[in-house]
Protein backbone atom coordinates (compact mmCIF):
# COMPACT_ATOMS: atom_id res chain seq x y z
CA UNK A 1 0.00 0.00 0.00
CA UNK A 2 0.95 3.74 -0.95
CA UNK A 3 0.22 6.52 1.76
CA UNK A 4 0.30 9.70 1.49
CA UNK A 5 -0.43 11.53 4.56
CA UNK A 6 -0.69 15.65 4.92
CA UNK A 7 -1.52 18.16 7.30
CA UNK A 8 -0.84 21.13 8.50
CA UNK A 9 1.72 22.40 10.91
CA UNK A 10 1.26 20.24 14.35
CA UNK A 11 -1.68 18.69 12.99
CA UNK A 12 -1.01 15.00 13.99
CA UNK A 13 -0.13 14.00 10.63
CA UNK A 14 3.06 12.62 12.06
CA UNK A 15 1.62 10.61 14.92
CA UNK A 16 -1.07 9.12 12.63
CA UNK A 17 1.76 8.12 9.69
CA UNK A 18 3.64 6.25 12.24
CA UNK A 19 0.19 4.33 13.45
CA UNK A 20 0.07 3.48 9.99
CA UNK A 21 3.50 2.05 9.63
CA UNK A 22 3.31 0.14 12.80
CA UNK A 23 0.11 -1.39 11.85
CA UNK A 24 1.98 -2.46 8.42
CA UNK A 25 2.42 -6.47 9.22
CA UNK A 26 5.37 -6.23 7.06
CA UNK A 27 8.89 -8.00 8.76
CA UNK A 28 11.00 -4.34 9.38
CA UNK A 29 10.21 -0.82 9.33
CA UNK A 30 12.30 1.99 8.68
CA UNK A 31 11.88 5.92 9.12
CA UNK A 32 13.59 7.59 6.28
CA UNK A 33 14.16 11.07 8.45
CA UNK A 34 14.47 14.28 5.63
CA UNK A 35 15.17 17.28 8.01
CA UNK A 36 18.44 18.75 7.98
CA UNK A 37 19.44 19.90 11.69
CA UNK A 38 20.03 23.31 10.54
CA UNK A 39 19.57 25.04 13.61
CA UNK A 40 18.82 24.63 17.96
CA UNK A 41 15.05 24.63 16.41
CA UNK A 42 15.62 22.08 14.18
CA UNK A 43 17.75 20.08 16.40
CA UNK A 44 14.73 20.41 18.93
CA UNK A 45 12.41 19.00 16.37
CA UNK A 46 14.70 15.84 15.31
CA UNK A 47 15.02 14.95 18.88
CA UNK A 48 10.85 15.54 19.52
CA UNK A 49 10.64 13.02 16.47
CA UNK A 50 12.80 10.45 17.72
CA UNK A 51 11.55 10.74 21.29
CA UNK A 52 8.00 10.08 19.16
CA UNK A 53 9.41 7.02 17.78
CA UNK A 54 11.51 5.66 20.48
CA UNK A 55 10.62 1.82 21.09
CA UNK A 56 8.04 1.44 18.06
CA UNK A 57 10.96 -0.56 16.33
CA UNK A 58 11.80 1.81 13.13
CA UNK A 59 15.37 1.67 11.93
CA UNK A 60 16.31 5.23 11.12
CA UNK A 61 17.79 6.13 7.87
CA UNK A 62 18.63 9.96 7.90
CA UNK A 63 18.22 11.07 3.76
CA UNK A 64 18.44 14.57 2.91
CA UNK A 65 18.45 14.36 -0.70
CA UNK A 66 17.78 11.66 -2.84
CA UNK A 67 16.39 7.80 -2.05
CA UNK A 68 16.34 6.11 -5.19
CA UNK A 69 19.85 4.39 -4.32
CA UNK A 70 18.34 3.08 -0.89
CA UNK A 71 19.85 -0.34 -0.83
CA UNK A 72 18.91 -1.75 2.80
CA UNK A 73 14.80 -1.27 2.18
CA UNK A 74 13.14 -4.41 0.60
CA UNK A 75 10.23 -6.27 -0.52
CA UNK A 76 9.16 -7.34 3.33
CA UNK A 77 9.45 -3.98 4.55
CA UNK A 78 7.41 -0.53 5.92
CA UNK A 79 9.14 2.65 4.89
CA UNK A 80 7.97 6.02 6.38
CA UNK A 81 8.90 8.76 4.84
CA UNK A 82 8.91 11.83 7.17
CA UNK A 83 8.72 14.31 5.53
CA UNK A 84 8.73 14.97 1.18
CA UNK A 85 8.58 18.75 1.85
CA UNK A 86 11.79 18.47 4.02
CA UNK A 87 12.96 16.31 1.23
CA UNK A 88 12.15 18.86 -2.07
CA UNK A 89 13.31 21.51 0.18
CA UNK A 90 16.93 19.97 0.29
CA UNK A 91 17.04 18.61 -3.50
CA UNK A 92 15.67 22.30 -4.25
CA UNK A 93 18.11 24.17 -2.83
CA UNK A 94 21.04 21.50 -3.55
CA UNK A 95 22.71 23.44 -6.59
CA UNK A 96 24.23 19.70 -7.88
CA UNK A 97 20.25 19.48 -9.30
CA UNK A 98 19.83 23.05 -10.54
CA UNK A 99 20.20 21.55 -14.20
CA UNK A 100 17.36 19.01 -13.25
CA UNK A 101 13.53 18.80 -13.51
CA UNK A 102 13.05 18.33 -9.93
CA UNK A 103 9.34 17.45 -9.71
CA UNK A 104 10.25 14.36 -12.06
CA UNK A 105 12.87 13.89 -10.07
CA UNK A 106 11.70 13.77 -7.23
CA UNK A 107 8.32 11.44 -8.35
CA UNK A 108 10.24 8.97 -9.75
CA UNK A 109 12.66 8.51 -6.97
CA UNK A 110 9.79 8.13 -4.88
CA UNK A 111 8.00 5.61 -7.10
CA UNK A 112 10.70 3.71 -7.46
CA UNK A 113 10.94 3.46 -3.71
CA UNK A 114 7.22 2.38 -3.76
CA UNK A 115 7.74 -0.63 -6.08
CA UNK A 116 10.64 -2.10 -3.55
CA UNK A 117 8.41 -1.83 -0.18
CA UNK A 118 5.64 -3.85 1.08
CA UNK A 119 3.93 -0.51 2.26
CA UNK A 120 5.25 3.26 1.91
CA UNK A 121 3.87 6.16 4.00
CA UNK A 122 4.75 9.69 3.22
CA UNK A 123 4.32 12.43 5.30
CA UNK A 124 3.63 16.04 3.25
CA UNK A 125 3.11 18.93 4.44
CA UNK A 126 0.00 21.54 3.15
CA UNK A 127 1.19 24.80 3.04
CA UNK A 128 -0.66 26.26 0.47
CA UNK A 129 -3.80 27.47 1.83
CA UNK A 130 -2.26 30.71 3.88
CA UNK A 131 -3.15 32.97 1.57
CA UNK A 132 0.52 34.79 1.43
CA UNK A 133 2.85 35.87 -1.28
CA UNK A 134 5.89 34.67 -1.00
CA UNK A 135 9.54 35.76 -2.75
CA UNK A 136 9.60 34.19 -6.26
CA UNK A 137 12.46 31.12 -5.15
CA UNK A 138 9.81 30.39 -2.63
CA UNK A 139 7.34 29.90 -4.56
CA UNK A 140 9.17 28.09 -7.35
CA UNK A 141 9.97 25.76 -4.23
CA UNK A 142 6.41 25.34 -3.29
CA UNK A 143 5.06 24.99 -7.16
CA UNK A 144 7.39 22.19 -7.38
CA UNK A 145 6.17 20.42 -4.00
CA UNK A 146 2.63 20.74 -5.40
CA UNK A 147 3.17 18.71 -8.42
CA UNK A 148 5.22 16.39 -6.66
CA UNK A 149 2.36 16.20 -4.37
CA UNK A 150 -0.17 15.86 -6.92
CA UNK A 151 1.74 12.91 -9.04
CA UNK A 152 2.23 10.86 -5.83
CA UNK A 153 -1.34 11.53 -5.23
CA UNK A 154 -2.49 10.30 -8.50
CA UNK A 155 -0.74 6.98 -7.27
CA UNK A 156 -1.30 6.39 -4.30
CA UNK A 157 -3.78 3.90 -2.76
CA UNK A 158 -4.83 6.08 0.24
CA UNK A 159 -4.06 9.73 0.56
CA UNK A 160 -5.40 11.34 4.19
CA UNK A 161 -5.51 14.56 5.36
CA UNK A 162 -5.17 14.96 9.40
CA UNK A 163 -7.02 18.23 10.83
CA UNK A 164 -6.81 18.96 14.42
CA UNK A 165 -5.45 15.68 14.63
CA UNK A 166 -8.19 13.68 12.59
CA UNK A 167 -7.50 11.73 9.81
CA UNK A 168 -9.48 12.08 6.88
CA UNK A 169 -9.80 10.43 3.90
CA UNK A 170 -9.33 11.94 0.49
CA UNK A 171 -8.79 9.23 -1.80
CA UNK A 172 -9.68 5.80 -0.74
CA UNK A 173 -8.64 2.35 -1.85
CA UNK A 174 -9.00 1.54 -5.35
CA UNK A 175 -10.49 4.55 -6.17
CA UNK A 176 -7.78 5.84 -9.04
CA UNK A 177 -7.91 9.85 -9.59
CA UNK A 178 -8.13 11.23 -13.25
Amino acid sequence: MFYIVTGGSASGKSEYAESLAISSDARQRFYIATMKPWDEEGRRRIQKHRAMRAGKGFETLEIYGRCADLSVVHKDSAVLLECLSNLTANVFYDPIYADKDLAQMITEDILDLKKRVKDLIMVTNEIFSDGITYDPETTCYMQILGQVNQNLAREADRVIEVVYGIPVEIKIPGVKMS
